[in-house]
Formats: C-alpha cells, structure tokens, sequence
C-alpha cells in the first residue's frame, strides 16, 4: 500500500481535531467540525483552506509567453505581469488534460498551478513542449505551500496582517491578479483567486514558513469568523458555483467544447497543441449542435444526485451522466452538473436523474447555481 504525502500543514490539522480522507494520494483534511458548518462560513465569513497539495511548476525564458501559447489553448502572451489566467492543457486530441491557472510573474516568467493529481503529467508534457523553446521548466511543487482564505471577509482579514503600507495593494488587487505582501515578516505570492464562488485569497510560500502563516491567519481571522474548512466544503462550494472538477466533469475524454469552456484562443498565431482537432470539433458544432454539453440541473426537493447517476428524459429514455452531485446548502435544494445530448440541454428543460432506480425530476439551469451579492 502506498504511503499518503502530506502537506507541511498536517501537524496544524492533527492539532485542529481534522478528520482526514486520502486525495490523489495526499493525506488531506476533510473537515474540522461539520461539512454544513464550514460550508456556511465560507458564505458568510471566510474559510481558511490548505491547498499545498496542489502543484507549482515554473516557466522562466526569452521564449515562456510563446512557449506557453503552444503548449495551452490559452493566450497567455496577452496577460500583463500581475495578472492570471485560467486555461487549459490539452492532448493532440483536444482531450483535457489539466485545467489550470497560470500567474504572470514577469515579461519573461509564468507560475503554472496544475491539479493536485495532475502535477506530474503537467510538468512532463510543459518539459517536453518547450524542447525546441529557450526557456527552463521546472516543478517546484514539493517546497510550496498553498493556503487559501475565501468568504466576504477575507480581503478586511487579510489586510489587518500584512503591513501599514500594503494594505491598499490587498484592498484595490483585482480578481485574477495577484501581488506580493508581508505577513509576520515573510515575503507572500497573494492572489486574488480561488474555487468557492466568493471573494478570496491564495498565499503561496515555503513550506518552512507555512505553519506559522497558518496560525497568523487563524489568530488574526478570529474577529473575522474565520474557519479552518476541509476539502468536503470545498466540493459543496465549487459545486454551487458551477465550476468544473478534474476527474469529475474534466477528462481527457472531453474537449473544452463540450465543458462549455470558451478559453481557446483560436485567435493567437501559435500552432498549439490540439489545435487541429479542436478547430475540427468548433466546425462540426461539438457542444451546440452535435454531442454532448455540460449543463446545471436543479431539483425542487433536497434528494441528491451523484456521479455516475444517469440522466434521463421524463419517458426514461437516456440522455447524459451525472458528474457531481450533493445537496446545496445554500439553496436548500439537490443541485447536479452533468453531460447531455445537446438537444436536450436548454435551461428550462425538463430531465430526470435515475436515483436507485427512481426517477427523480430535474431541470436545466443556467450556471452558476450561486453567485455572491455584488
């Protein structure tokens, strides 16, 4: 049996009383009290999340904003250093390999964010692209840490830690960019990024450093409602705010196309890897006219959906997959995302959801399911 990794943080989450489940090979927290209590902290106040198990791999050069425009479906040379942006990783096929974040660190530097369970293959398939560039690959996930600090207070958490004079750089950062501040003396990579649907941070440091930013956040959070949430949480969060899991509703079976994901930019001169194959499905309509697309389902009662459940037309009649499914805390309703025949996937239409052989009524809906007050 392999042995779990665990983060720097898992002394913190032992001392915390976390339960913990195994993800991707990583031992993580699943909760610290209950799913629906940090649920609605995060709604509410803020949740303090550990995400070092997700990967860092660095691309420095001359050649990085080409090199990456042939190696995502994303324009990455486009973004500004200080920005971000979410693309994709794709095989030959088009088929998704990865969904990730990229951080513009400089004109000539990139912070690629691959998935947890992904990392490895990011890191190979981003060395093996960049053969023919003048630029360096390198995966440094192993000495960062990621910590995440997400809900309606964050930003008024955040700034009570760093210094007087960067307190206006947390307040007036962007969504999708990202800075460098002070806690307790060390230097911090602060994003405004996150996978829970409301305002947020991600703070990336050394693993050496990340206990003690863990307990300052926890400290300083404590008038803020701050709560230390498990990955059970963050599923619930994701879900609600309609955004797409890896291995879930993401695959190397599927295209961008077909997960409703409009971040190919067939615009940029580079020959990017899947190109062909993703002009081809754009042509044939893959996801509006012909196949499958991701879409939101909504019930009226609180029975929940789960993966792998199938999808159907009132009559019985099979038209798509469950990808994930749960119960909305916040809506108080069961709320799923899942594949169906295009034909099929208009807001409004009426499904149903084969639940142990019951057929339990569904209906389309726009995504998000939830999206906070502006």
């Amino acid at each position: 049996m392999t042995e779990l990794k665990e983060t720097a943080l898992a002394a913190e989450h032992e001392a915390l009383g976390a339960s913990f489940t195994d993800f991707g090979g990583w031992r993580m927290p699943l909760k610290y009290t209950s799913e629906l209590q940090e649920h609605k902290a995060v709604r509410s106040a803020a949740g303090l999340f550990d995400l070092s198990h997700m990967g860092e791999v660095r691309v420095i050069g001359p050649d990085a904003a080409t090199f990456l425009n042939t190696a995502l479906v994303g324009n990455l040379a486009k973004i500004e250093p200080g920005k971000a942006k979410y693309s994709l990783i794709v095989n030959a096929s088009g088929g998704i390999l990865d969904d990730l974040i990229t951080y513009r660190i400089g004109e000539q530097e990139y912070l690629v964010i691959p998935n947890a369970g992904n990392r490895e293959i990011v890191a190979a398939e981003l060395t093996e692209r960049a053969a023919r560039f003048e630029v360096e690959v390198w995966d440094e996930s192993e000495g960062i840490s990621l910590i995440a600090v997400q809900g309606p207070t964050s930003a008024a958490i955040i700034s009570s830690l760093v210094r007087a004079d960067e307190i206006e750089l947390v307040e007036t950062l962007s969504y999708y960019a990202h800075t460098t501040v002070t806690i307790g003396g060390q230097e911090i990579l602060l994003a405004r990024t996150g996978y829970t649907g409301e305002d947020g941070f991600e703070l990336y440091l050394p693993n050496e450093k990340a206990g003690a930013l863990w307990r300052a956040l926890l400290e300083g959070g404590s008038d803020f409602g701050l709560t230390p949430c498990g990955l059970a949480c963050r599923d619930s969060l994701r879900l609600e705010a309609g955004m797409p899991l890896y291995g879930n509703e993401l695959s190397a079976s599927r295209k961008p196309q077909e997960a409703g994901l409009p971040v190919v930019a067939f615009s940029k001169p580079e020959d990017f890897v899947g190109r062909a194959a993703l002009e081809q499905a754009k042509a044939q309509g893959l996801g509006r006219t012909t196949g499958q697309r991701l879409v939101g389902l909504q019930a009226q009662g609180k029975r929940a959906a789960r993966k792998g459940h199938q999808i159907q037309l009132p009559d019985g009649t099979a038209v798509g997959e469950v990808t994930s499914g749960a119960p909305s805390p916040t809506l108080g309703q069961a709320i799923a995302l899942g594949y169906v025949e295009v034909a099929h996937a208009e807001p409004g239409t009426q499904l149903q959801v084969d639940v142990r052989g019951k057929g339990i009524p569904f209906e389309v809906v726009t995504l998000p399911f939830y999206a906070r007050p502006s």
